[in-house]
């Protein structure tokens, strides 16, 4: 229904948000739909802080969908609750939501006891609801919000590397200290890989340019897309594919399979989105210089990347690959290879 509605012009006009007012509300109504279901389920089943922190999470992400129907004449309010949706489902609810499947993971591949995987869950979820509500601010600096918001925005967000960097350790020590020798060797792969690359695209990269000062400087250049890549793989697509590579052999009824396929496909995407993330940290780099320090014109500094535009190119072929074969590692079933017995061996002879 949005995309009819796009061909023939008809949206809201708000990057992200540009979803007719029908399509918003059956969004919402899907959303509702959809949590109803999760909720429900998680009520007649076992109550545990992981579900208590998975529900919390997602009954805030259909909340603050709600700032999607708010669209204010002022352009600084209206950006001040675009940021409320955009900002707070990445580095506020979905943590929650993230951290939450970590634990799971964690609680099933690594057999560490459920009470010290719940306190290391505590500590993630205070800290990102610390850092990551008022790290708001850091979107607030240019868009006519009074002066304060530029420290209160660079100091919270400061802070948003913990529980990045908590969820990383937190996903090694409970491997270290695991008892359970998992045959799921790709999903444990999957795990370790999303903490580890959430840290350093969401955490490290975010804190890069998250300065007012510097960010004065870096706003809207290639550093950023090089930060949203890579916070996105780790955050979002790589714990995904953690969970259908940890739940599609049960679901199927089979022991792992394919998991060399799947490993390989881990990192041949991972690789290719690192490489995508270091060409486009090096092009925004020029960027800055060129643009924001020399004053060159926007186009003929885009001529002068062209070479890491082609780089990043041949990562992105890289990383779809990569997805190719996780669906075949996924989907496709491998032959079994029976070795002869004695039994058989006999009735051979």
């Amino acid at each position: 229904g949005a995309v009819a509605s796009y061909l023939v012009g008809i949206h809201g006009g708000r990057e992200f948000l540009e979803q007719p007012l029908w399509v918003k509300a059956g969004i919402l109504v899907a959303a509702l739909i959809f949590l109803f279901n999760i909720t429900m389920t998680a009520l007649a089943g076992r109550k545990t802080a992981i579900t208590n922190v998975l529900l919390t999470g997602l009954w805030l992400l259909c909340l603050l969908w709600l700032f999607a129907f708010v669209n204010p004449d002022n352009l600084g309010l209206d950006k001040m609750y675009w940021w409320y949706i955009v900002h707070l489902w990445v580095e506020g609810t979905w943590e929650l939501v993230m951290a939450a499947i970590l634990a799971f993971l964690m609680l099933k591949l690594t057999g560490v006891d459920r009470e010290v995987i719940e306190k290391w869950l505590y500590v993630i979820v205070a800290t990102a609801l610390f850092s990551g509500i008022l790290g708001t601010g850091h979107h607030f600096f240019w868009i006519g919000t009074p002066g304060y918001w530029q420290w209160v925005g660079s100091i919270f967000s400061t802070f948003e590397v913990a529980p990045f960097f908590l969820m990383m350790s937190f996903a090694f020590v409970m491997v270290w200290k695991g008892r359970r020798n998992h045959p799921n060797k790709a999903a444990l792969l999957w795990s370790l890989g999303s903490s580890t690359v959430a840290f350093f695209g969401a955490g490290v990269w975010g804190f890069l340019h998250t300065l007012h000062g510097v960010n004065y400087f870096t706003h809207g250049t290639q550093i950023t897309a090089a930060h949203g890549h890579l916070a996105f793989y780790g955050a979002y697509v790589a714990l995904n594919l953690a969970m259908f590579t940890y739940a599609m052999p049960m679901l199927r009824g089979r022991a792992p399979y394919n998991q060399v396929l799947n490993m390989v496909s881990f990192w041949l995407m991972t690789g290719g989105m690192a490489f995508m993330t270091f060409v486009l940290t090096f092009a925004g780099t020029i960027q800055v210089h060129m643009q924001r320090v020399v004053g060159d014109y926007y186009m003929d500094v885009q001529d002068q990347l062209g070479l890491f535009y082609m780089m990043r190119f041949g990562a992105g072929v890289a990383v779809v690959l990569g997805a190719v074969l996780f669906i075949y590692s996924q989907l496709v079933v491998r032959r079994e290879v029976v070795a002869p017995g004695k039994a058989m061996a006999g009735e051979v002879a």
